[in-house]
């Protein structure tokens, strides 16, 4: 019965957490949406750097991308909170009821990983080249963001056996 409550515990600790960067990126909006914008304007890249044609300047879409953002990281912890609870349901359930209650929290991992994996390590810092900015890269944060999802996932996924 205790892996089942950690793997709770842990669904709703990646939810707070997910929760909780949705809420900051909105509480303190000037901040990082300054992040968003030197990003995609790619204005502290390389200065010999050729593919700055690639660059967004126009405000609209770095708000319109700041808010993919936020709204990926509440999407993630919402689904994790409804995955968590239908594990929370089905904790004194036989092992393949427990198994299948997984969905939701699985859907959530896979949105959160997309979020900080291919948002900010494939578009931030590959097409837009964000490892390139001395102050503007958020790759290591991102990095221990999705390492830590996957695996909370991994764990998650390991087949749960009958209670004794």
């Amino acid at each position: 019965m205790i892996v089942r409550y950690v793997k709770i515990t842990m669904t709703l600790a990646v939810a707070a957490f997910a929760l909780l960067v949705a809420y900051n990126n909105i509480s303190d909006y000037g901040s990082n949406f300054a992040f968003v914008q030197h990003v995609l304007s790619m204005d502290s890249v390389f200065p010999d750097n050729t593919a700055t044609d690639r660059a967004v300047t126009l405000p609209l879409l770095w708000n319109l991308g700041y808010w993919l953002i936020i709204g990926g990281e509440a999407l993630t912890g919402v689904l994790l909170v409804v995955g968590a609870l239908r594990l929370w349901l089905a904790r004194h359930g036989v092992a393949s009821y427990f198994n299948r209650s997984k969905g939701w929290a699985i859907a959530g991992f896979c949105l959160g990983f997309c979020v900080w994996f291919f948002g900010f390590m494939v578009v931030g810092g590959e097409w837009f080249m964000m490892w390139q900015s001395k102050v503007w890269n958020g790759q290591d944060a991102a990095f221990k963001f999705y390492m830590a999802i996957l695996g909370v996932l991994i764990f998650l996924n390991q087949p749960d056996a009958e209670l004794h």
